[in-house]
C-alpha cells in the first residue's frame, strides 16, 4: 500500500495522489510496482526499499549519495488464534531522499497512525531529520508501553498460578519471556544506530534536533533497562514455579506412597488368615474380629509414625 502525505504551513497533514517536494511517502507491505514507482521517482536504490521488508534485517544506518537509509526494529502486538497477545519486533525503514521522506514497513503499525492522524505536535513532513527523530521517539515510547503491558500480564498470570498450576499459564509466561528477549535484542541494536546517528555526520542537525535525539536515546536506554529487569524477574519466576511444581509432585507421591503402605498392612493380615493351611485361632469364634483389630492396630501405628515424620 502506497500513501503520500504533505504538511501545510499550519502543520495540518493532507493526503496527496502524487509525490511532491517535502512529502512523506509511506509504504506498507508494498507491491513490486509500488516499489518501482518510488525508486524511479526519487532515484532511490532498490535495496534501500527492499531491505526493510526482510523480517530478519538488522538495525543499521547507511548512506548512498544523497540518500540515507535508517533501519530500526519497532515493537508490534498481534493476537493469535487463541486470542492471546503476542509481542514481536519488525524492521522499519526510513529513507531521507531528495526533498522527500520515505517510510517502509512489512506491516501496518500504530506508529504510522499517530503521524497520519495528526497526533504528533510540531510535525512537518518537510522537516525530514526531525521527522525521523520523532518516529524514533514514538518507537521508544511504544516499547515502554508494551513493556508495561507485559508486566501487568505477568502479574495477572502469577496470581492465577498461585491458585492452580496449569500448562496454559506456563505457556503464556514462556511467550512473554520470548517477547522480552526479542525486545531487548532489538532495543540494543537500535541504540547502536542512534548513537551512531548522534556521533556521525550523516544527518544535518540543529540544536533542537540534537536535543530530541538525545531524549530518544534516554527513552531507549530506559526501555532496555526495563526489558532486562522484566526478563530477569520472569526468568526467576519461571524457575520458582518449576520448583513449586516439582515440589508438589514430590508431596503427592509421598502421600500416595504412605497411604499405599498403610492400606497394604490390612491386606497382609487378611492374606495370612486366608491361607489354606492350619493357622492359629482358626476355630476361635471371634477370629475374624481378631484379624480386624490386628489390621487396625498395625495401620494406626504406621499412620502415627508417618504423621510424625510429616509424610502427609
Amino acid at each position: 500500500m502506497l500513501k503520500i502525505y504533505l504538511s501545510n504551513e499550519q502543520g495540518i497533514l493532507q493526503e496527496k495522489t502524487e509525490i511532491t517536494n517535502g512529502c512523506w511517502v509511506n509504504l506498507t507491505s508494498p507491491t513490486e510496482q509500488e516499489i518501482s514507482i518510488v525508486a524511479n521517482k526519487l532515484q532511490i536504490p532498490l535495496e534501500f526499499l527492499k531491505d526493510p521488508l526482510d523480517e530478519e534485517e538488522r538495525s543499521r544506518i547507511e548512506k548512498d549519495g544523497d540518500n540515507i537509509l535508517i533501519i530500526v526494529n519497532i515493537p508490534l502486538m498481534s493476537i493469535d488464534e487463541h486470542k492471546i497477545p503476542i509481542y514481536d519486533t519488525i524492521p522499519l525503514g526510513m529513507i531521507i531522499a531528495n526533498n522527500c521522506f520515505v517510510t517502509i514497513c512489512l506491516r501496518d503499525n500504530p506508529i504510522f497512525h499517530t503521524f497520519s492522524e495528526n497526533k504528533v505536535k510540531n510535525f512537518f513532513t518537510y522537516k525530514r531529520t526531525r521527522f525521523s527523530f520523532q518516529i524514533l521517539y514514538s518507537m521508544a515510547t511504544s516499547y515502554l508501553k508494551y513493556l508495561k503491558q507485559i508486566n501487568k500480564k505477568t502479574d495477572a498470570i502469577e496470581k492465577e498460578l498461585h491458585q492452580s498450576m496449569k500448562n496454559k499459564e506456563l505457556f503464556s509466561l514462556l511467550n512473554l519471556e520470548k517477547s522480552l528477549v526479542y525486545f531487548t535484542t532489538s532495543l540494543k541494536s537500535n541504540n547502536i544506530v542512534m548513537q551512531k546517528m548522534l556521533k556521525s555526520n550523516y544527518l544535518k542537525m540543529y540544536e533542537d534536533d540534537q536535543e530530541l535525539l538525545e531524549d530518544v536515546i534516554i527513552e531507549n536506554q530506559q526501555a532496555i533497562e526495563m526489558a532486562e529487569t522484566h526478563t530477569t524477574i520472569l526468568s526467576g519466576m519461571m524457575d520458582a514455579f518449576a520448583s513449586v511444581i516439582s515440589n508438589n509432585v514430590n508431596i503427592v507421591m509421598k502421600f500416595l506412597t504412605s497411604f499405599t503402605i498403610i492400606l497394604a498392612l490390612p491386606t497382609m493380615v487378611a492374606s495370612f488368615y486366608g491361607m489354606n493351611v492350619p493357622i492359629p485361632f482358626q476355630d476361635y469364634p471371634y477370629a475374624f474380629f481378631v484379624a480386624i483389630i490386628i489390621s487396625f492396630v498395625l495401620s494406626s501405628i504406621t499412620a502415627v509414625i508417618f504423621w510424625k515424620k510429616r509424610f502427609f
